[in-house]
């Protein structure tokens, strides 16, 4: 095959970010009827841009040495705990050739060599890709359901739990939220908070809820706001009233706009909170996972930006 794999260099983030323009439009064009990626394709830059400054030298590109032309894209992300698979695509003119297999067995390779387990979370809607990481030895652990909603601008209100605050996080906080997210989620993800919190990009806020009485951190949630990626997550709480109270806070950041979530299908409070402030569901995820896998004890948010989880 003419198609070689090497890892992503800074010259390459524009046609990555077209790669990832024309591969999510055609699937989602194709499959239910509508662009996902409304603007250009440049809004697509936030992917190559921000996982290059979060990771250096973690995305595989797969490159048609005939004509230079990139085949597909994987970014990876190696935390003390585990492997996070992040956006793959392939460019429509190469399914069916086996890229994105190549892509994922590079990455599985990776995941082994470090002996951590690989974890994603994908499309519950796209057999294609299921099958892909199902016969790679992925199962899903957790379903999602992701919600969306235009935040009306006088906002929307939940009750905060009895004794409990929301503030921005800080740098001081940086231990408990990664001792907190290792607790319940069993995961790591130190540099992820400190990537937030920098900010570099002034797109991100992190919000954290705790006891009043202690200052004890019972969970946080991060969102991201820019034209390609706008979502609420990643986050993790102790409760589904405190994770609907943390969605809610993140929420009245973006009135008149429309972000996305993800929260397991089985928090069922948490879902009827969602409904009652006017959300509604858009589309279906599976968590899954590569390896040895322990149960979150607490409410996960995950995200596409960074897909870390």
């Amino acid at each position: 095959m003419s198609v070689v794999l090497r890892l992503m260099t800074p010259k390459d983030f524009p046609e990555v970010a077209k790669l990832i323009y024309e591969s999510l439009n055609t699937w989602y064009l194709k499959n239910r009827g509508f662009r996902l990626v409304t603007g250009s394709w440049e809004t697509m830059l936030v992917f190559p841009e921000v996982y290059e400054s979060l990771d250096p030298n973690s995305c595989v590109v797969a490159e048609d040495t005939e004509n230079r032309r990139l085949a597909g894209s994987c970014f990876f992300h190696v935390r003390p705990t585990h492997v996070s698979l992040g956006i793959m695509n392939v460019h429509p003119d190469y399914f069916s050739r086996k890229t994105g297999s190549r892509l994922l067995s590079y990455i599985i390779k990776i995941a082994d060599e470090h002996q951590l387990p690989l974890r994603l979370v994908s499309s519950a809607m796209n057999l294609d890709s299921f099958s892909l990481y199902n016969r790679q030895g992925f199962r899903p652990v957790l379903v999602f359901q992701d919600m969306t909603m235009t935040v009306p601008e006088s906002g929307v209100s939940v009750p905060l739990p009895h004794g409990t605050a929301i503030r921005p996080a800080t740098f001081t906080d940086i231990p408990e939220l990664t001792a907190l997210e290792q607790e319940l989620y069993s995961i790591n993800r130190e540099k992820d908070f400190r990537f937030f919190l920098k900010n570099e990009r002034n797109i991100w806020k992190l919000s954290v809820l705790y006891q009043e009485q202690t200052g004890k951190i019972d969970g946080f949630v991060v969102s991201v706001c820019d034209p390609g990626s706008h979502m609420i997550g990643p986050g993790i709480a102790r409760t589904e009233e405190q994770m609907a109270a943390l969605i809610c806070h993140q929420l009245n950041y973006y009135p008149g706009r429309q972000p996305v979530w993800l929260i397991p299908t089985d928090a069922l409070r948490l879902r009827r909170i969602m409904f009652e402030t006017g959300a509604r569901n858009c589309e279906i995820h599976f968590g899954q996972v590569r390896g040895n896998y322990k149960p979150p004890t607490g409410i996960v948010l995950p995200s596409f930006m960074p897909e870390t989880s």
